[in-house]
């Protein structure tokens, strides 16, 4: 039985200190997005090879760390509730200033559990901070170094996201490998000034699609709704029959669909339907799209708070369990159009306009997002990329049940084709999304 021992926690601090005077910093409206105020936990998979940084990992990451932390120090500050309206701020404190990492090890090796593809749920928690909200909100960056026999190892944080998005992050953690490999300097240098470059119009003004998604709910709490247990599973998606389906999808449409709108389409149906949601129910489909870019004028180059605003797809549950699937990926397909810098500021104009009275996008929320293509394998610390990435958050866009499109590990290339489906679900419905999925996998798409 695989055993995870932890030897020590220590607090890394910068390595010189990166300011003299304690200060508070501004966070934008989109960072203080109360679907935001969760610790997102995902983990890096890394293997011992001929060519391997010489040191130990623990001890690399811990020097690496403190480097970078002189450039991005926020990490290592505190957040806590502004006086004025409650929203989360960053206190930089001299005599607080530091990012809690943890020292374990494993006694078994990472071929023996292929590479943590399709690990045990429980043993991964394992490898990954997991902060109550309190220590969170204290330590918004928490980090964990785990050592497997083979000398392999794992990087697993916990990151508050009122901090950061996955890619703000992945940027951090690119300068924390550049250091680690001895670059001299680093290729990203951070920006704040959030309050500034996403801050609300003046005066406010929430228009258009916004208000079609979002409504009020005094006392509302994001991921408040009670579904009783979950659990995960993995699902896997091969290259021929998504091919076979988005052909199907075309032929019965006269549209073509991307990955992400035609598998989506199909695994919301089939969440909603296990989950015997009541017909006249509205449901949602959430997704976040990168804005950073988008806005006007783009966001620089080294801003790394967080860049995206959340999307949706919304019909009765009904209509999205009898109409067929085509017209639910056409529906994913044309919410994008949402995407334009007025949507961005009207979104930022809401959270101004509304932050206190319970924003909310309902309790139906299916949240989904594609791992496949962000950039998480370009952090290398010396031991080349990882070679598995693995996300272990269980609240997403509002959604307690979220769905994540993840690559197979690249250590067990030829193994496998195509691409692996991670579903939470609530654990009495998942039997009933299994036999949907079936369907998928024989190729039984039930499209009407």
């Amino acid at each position: 039985m695989e055993e995870i021992h932890i030897k020590e926690t220590i607090p890394v601090r910068p390595s010189t200190p990166p300011f003299s005077q304690d200060h508070t910093l501004p966070l934008s409206h989109l960072d203080t997005d109360r679907n935001l105020n969760v610790t997102f936990r995902y983990l890096r998979v890394y293997v011992n090879t001929t060519t391997s940084n010489g040191g130990h990992p623990f001890n690399v990451i811990a020097a690496a760390l403190s480097s970078a932390l002189v450039h991005y120090y926020p990490l290592a500050a505190t957040l806590r509730r502004g006086q004025v309206d409650d929203r989360l701020e960053l206190f930089c404190s001299r005599d607080h200033l530091g990012v809690p990492l943890i020292n374990a090890t494993v006694n078994c090796t990472l071929e023996k559990l292929s590479y943590l593809d399709d690990s045990d749920p429980n043993f991964l928690d394992g490898l990954v901070p997991d902060p109550d909200q309190d220590y969170g909100l204290a330590n918004p960056c928490v980090l964990q170094v785990t050592v497997f026999e083979c000398g392999g190892w794992t990087l697993g944080a916990a990151i508050h996201h009122g901090l950061c998005d996955g890619l703000g992050a992945t940027q951090f953690f690119n300068v924390m490998a550049e250091l680690a490999r001895g670059v001299g300097r680093i290729s990203a240098n951070p920006v704040w000034d959030r309050a500034r470059l996403l801050g609300p119009r003046d005066p406010p003004r929430a228009e258009g699609v916004v208000r079609e998604f979002l409504g009020l709910e005094k006392g509302s709490e994001p991921y408040g709704q009670v579904v009783g247990k979950v659990v995960r599973e993995c699902f896997p998606v091969k290259d021929e029959w998504l091919e076979k389906f988005k052909k199907v999808l075309f032929e019965k449409s006269g549209s073509s669909f991307t990955t992400f709108e035609a598998l989506g389409a199909f695994i919301w149906r089939a969440k909603v339907k296990a989950s015997g949601v009541p017909g006249d129910e509205n449901v949602k489909f959430a997704y976040s799209i990168n804005i950073r870019k988008l806005v006007k004028p783009p966001l620089p180059a080294g801003y790394w708070g967080n860049g995206c605003v959340p999307m949706y797809a919304q019909l009765c549950a009904r209509e999205l369990i009898e109409q067929p699937v085509w017209k639910t990926a056409e529906l994913i397909k044309k919410s994008k159009i949402n995407a334009t810098d007025e949507c961005v500021r009207s979104f930022i104009d809401f959270q101004e306009l509304h932050y206190g009275d319970g924003i909310t996008a309902g309790n139906r929320v299916s949240g989904f997002t594609d791992w496949r293509h962000l950039g998480h394998s370009t952090v290398d610390f010396g031991w080349g990329g990882p070679v598995t990435v693995l996300p272990l958050s269980r609240k997403l866009l509002g959604s307690v049940e979220p769905c994540f499109f993840l690559p197979y590990s690249s250590a067990n290339a030829g193994k496998k084709d195509g691409f692996k489906v991670l579903v939470t679900l609530q654990e009495t419905h998942m039997p009933a999304f299994k036999k949907e999925m079936e369907k998928f996998s024989s190729q039984d798409f039930d499209l009407s």
